[in-house]
């Protein structure tokens, strides 16, 4: 005879993780969390669809939080039309706008949804929010963010230093 509470008390349990954490997983923003963490995380982020060719934000906007890539594709440009320089063509699994995370200036670039897609924002007041509650993966973030930037800075000077060699 089978026993009717054992499969109602392990309902809904199981070990498959979320669409939205094994996006989370692939973020380097997040690396080293704990299952717990990325829990914790998850329910603090949120989920925003765009349209092919729909502003994920502009330049010169205030800049609310960082966005990553669950499905679609998304261009960053500066300038419009005939002016525009795309700066990058990012993917899903891609992150970016975490620099809002630091400071309240404004955008310095456009976010384009080349695509339909799908995003996850995590923005300042949820990081502030996560601050009080758990200065542990609080200080994670601002770890890894401090890392990613770094390696951007020095990726970018490396360029410079290229181009004044070659402009000589």
């Amino acid at each position: 005879m089978k026993n009717g509470l054992w499969p109602n008390l392990f309902k809904g349990w199981d070990n498959k993780e979320s669409e939205t954490i094994n996006t989370l997983k692939l973020i380097p923003v997040f690396k080293n969390f704990t299952k717990k963490e990325f829990l914790e995380l998850e329910k603090l982020v949120h989920h925003r669809n765009f349209s092919q060719n729909e502003f994920v934000f502009k330049n010169n906007a205030p800049g609310e939080g960082m966005y990553i890539i669950m499905k679609g594709s998304i261009k960053i440009s500066i300038g419009e039309n005939k002016n525009e320089k795309v700066l990058a063509n990012l993917q899903e699994g891609d992150f970016f706008g975490e620099l809002a995370l630091f400071d309240d200036e404004p955008r310095s670039a456009n976010a384009i949804s080349l695509s339909e897609s799908k995003l996850i924002g995590f923005f300042t007041p949820d990081l502030l929010a996560l601050k009080d509650r758990n200065p542990v993966i609080t200080n994670k973030i601002l770890f890894n963010l401090g890392q990613i930037l770094g390696e951007r800075l020095r990726q970018t000077n490396s360029l410079l230093l290229n181009k004044q060699k070659n402009d000589k």
